[in-house]
């Protein structure tokens, strides 16, 4: 619906549509500047000292090897010999810069690459060069973190497609999505009856749902522009997600699935294969997991009937062309005739290959089940005018809403599953986040239409006493513990929840000053101890053989240092840190363990909890527990906040609370 409105004696024709686009246009001008002045503050701007000892860079690292893989793509392996184990940013799917300082010119001899994986000390790259540079062998290499510039390219460019959209179908989805109404009929649109239909059912076996996530699939299956899945932790919404999928291809030829993140995606990837679906993961794959990487599209062409012969064209083509340019400048009529003659056969050659390749890519996308990508990647050329009847976002409430529009350009009807009260997406500029840039399509939606949403209320992950009070802030009191994890615990008789509170006992907190991360020293090594006290209680044998699982969790990076380093000096859990993680929450998003211990870190005499005061955080962090949650904080400081009042309030009332001094 369009609204008239009176301005300077005129009347101008306003389409909330319209409004909402431009806001979201002007919200990613300032997220984009806040990136690019966090990334010259964190790399452009610092000497390579300073970037080294901030993450940003590895310097020194050394070349340990180098090979073809999949796709014909060279990869390199680097090693960083000093700040070993140090925090850093580099991560699966990152674009990066490799340089040398050999000659103290990094500007001049360096090469863009992107992360496969980063394990401990060691990077593995995929490069965008054909040929390795000689100064890729020196001794003075590094790493830097590049700014990345196309996904805010992409989703500007997906807000200005939509803008423009008239009379179509992407302007019902627009202006139903944005404002709840359609400034067209969708019910005039007919869809294509037989392009999507399949000639024979796809061979996917349903599995057994509860009854939410049965009426979640139903839901999907009827609705025409809109479907929602909200997933609390443990419900099985990828489980659902999944099935929805599949009911989908029974009457659909073929679905793109979509999510914010590489780790997100592969793992749908991961559930999409293992249910019989022929899956092609498009882009940079974040694993590197054989049963992840032969699903991309470039081990699919490796696997293709015809790719020997392809092989065998592009190998000829390269020694033609090896062969021209040996030629030296001064060489005779006969000569250059030759090497004319090469240079022709090789273009030649390659054009067979380039075409063969094209049949080859042409043929995997047709055969396709599911494509996958992530929301930027379905930019991807190879989907450049392609539609889909549905698209699918996994982890909708961690996705930036200018970036969902990117998939949706495709669709005729979307459907999204995510939890809003979980990790919001991650915004780096503070007047973006406040006008409105972390309020995402998903949360917006479920509060819009209630009557396309579905609440998965049955969780299969932990004791309902790690469950409830989440369920009673978040959920309103819905969710539901399976009879199967209802009442397992780490041992007989154990409490499931013990907060431990350090008011009182002078567990003062302090900030990096690099960094400006915040730490408590004191916390830390409280909660380091707690994890001994569980070695100890259960024995390091029987938690070996059982292959208990622990997360120890901290907002901040800061921390997270601190822990590592007392775990790693603990005598006590050497044995076992094959079975204990230490990261931030975020890093946790998605994960469980048998046992999870939280620092909160705050104490201060002003009782200020920072970012502690974003609760979904606290969400993610309390619900990633199985059998048993540790929490150990300062009353004095999370007090001053009602959700943390609330919360040691309930546990209090439980019999779940202890004093530090106990310990």
């Amino acid at each position: 619906m369009d609204w008239l409105i009176l301005h300077s004696d005129k009347l101008r024709i306003i389409n909330p549509a319209q409004d909402h686009i431009a806001k979201l246009l002007d919200l990613i001008t300032l997220e984009k500047r806040a990136d690019q002045e966090q990334y010259r503050e964190k790399v452009a701007n610092r000497s390579l000292t300073h970037r080294t000892r901030e993450g940003t860079t590895w310097y020194p690292v050394r070349l340990r090897r180098n090979y073809i893989g999949t796709g014909e793509r060279n990869i390199i392996e680097l090693e960083r010999s000093t700040q070993r184990d140090e925090a850093h940013s580099f991560q699966s799917g990152r674009t990066v810069n490799i340089f040398s300082n050999q000659h103290g010119k990094p500007m001049r001899d360096h090469m863009s690459g992107v992360v496969n994986y980063v394990q401990d000390n060691l990077m593995v790259i995929t490069v965008g060069a054909e040929d390795l540079p000689d100064w890729i062998d020196g001794s003075l290499l590094g790493i830097d973190v590049m700014f990345d510039e196309v996904t805010y390219r992409e989703m500007e460019h997906a807000l200005k497609v939509i803008s423009k959209a008239d009379e179509t179908r992407l302007a019902v989805i627009r202006d139903f999505l944005m404002n709840g109404q359609t400034t067209h009929s969708a019910g005039s649109y007919i869809r294509p009856s037989t392009e999507w239909a399949p000639e024979f059912p796809k061979p996917f076996q349903r599995g057994i749902l509860n009854e939410a996530q049965e009426k979640a699939v139903q839901l999907i299956e009827s609705v025409d522009l809109i479907g929602l899945i909200h997933g609390p932790p443990g419900t099985g919404k990828t489980t659902t997600l999944i099935e929805a999928i599949g009911d989908t291809l029974r009457r659909e030829k073929q679905v793109l699935a979509c999510a914010p993140s590489n780790a997100a995606i592969d793992l749908l990837v991961e559930k999409l294969s293992d249910r019989g679906l022929f899956v092609v993961r498009l882009g940079h794959p974040a694993r590197v997991t054989e049963h992840t990487l032969s699903k991309t599209l470039d081990a699919r062409i490796t696997a293709h009937p015809e790719y020997s012969e392809l092989r065998r064209l592009r190998k000829k083509t390269e020694e033609l062309r090896n062969t021209a340019y040996k030629f030296k400048r001064n060489f005779g009529y006969e000569q250059k005739e030759e090497r004319r003659l090469l240079v022709q056969q090789s273009k030649s050659i390659k054009a067979d290959a380039d075409l063969l390749e094209f049949y080859i890519i042409n043929e995997i996308l047709q055969q396709a089940d599911v494509i996958c990508c992530t929301l930027t990647g379905a930019s991807h050329g190879l989907l450049k005018g392609k539609k889909f009847r549905t698209v699918f976002i996994d982890e909708a409430g961690q996705a930036l809403e200018p970036a969902c529009w990117i998939p949706i350009l495709k669709a005729e009807r979307v459907i999204l599953a995510g939890d809003h009260f979980q990790l919001p997406p991650t915004v780096k500029s503070r007047e973006a986040a406040l006008k409105g840039l972390s309020s995402t399509m998903f949360e917006r939606c479920i509060k819009q239409y209630p009557d396309k949403a579905v609440l998965l209320q049955v969780q299969y992950r932990m004791h309902e006493e790690i469950m409830q009070f989440s369920s009673q802030w978040f959920y309103v009191n819905k969710l539901i513990a399976d009879a199967a994890v209802r009442q397992v615990l780490l041992r007989p008789n154990q409490t499931p929840v013990d907060f431990i509170d350090t008011a009182g006992c002078g567990y003062e907190e302090s900030q990096d000053p690099e960094t400006l991360s915040r730490f408590n020293e004191a916390e830390a090594s409280l909660a380091i101890r707690q994890a001994e006290i569980l070695a100890e209680e259960i024995g390091i044998e029987q938690w070996q053989e059982s292959g208990l699982t622990c997360g120890i969790i901290t907002p901040y990076s800061a921390q997270v240092e601190r822990l590592r380093k007392l775990a790693e000096a603990s005598e006590v859990l050497e044995p076992l840190h094959k079975l204990i993680s230490i990261n931030t929450v975020d890093a946790f998003q998605g994960q469980e363990r048998d046992t999870i211990i939280i620092t909160f870190v705050r104490s201060n005499a002003k009782a200020e909890v920072g970012f502690l005061g974003d609760i979904r955080r606290t969400n993610v962090a309390m619900t990633r527990a199985r059998k048993k949650l540790i929490m150990i904080g300062d009353s004095a400081t999370l007090a001053a906040h009602p959700f943390y009042e609330s919360l040691i309030t309930h546990f209090q009332k439980q019999g779940f609370y202890h004093s530090a001094f106990e310990y």
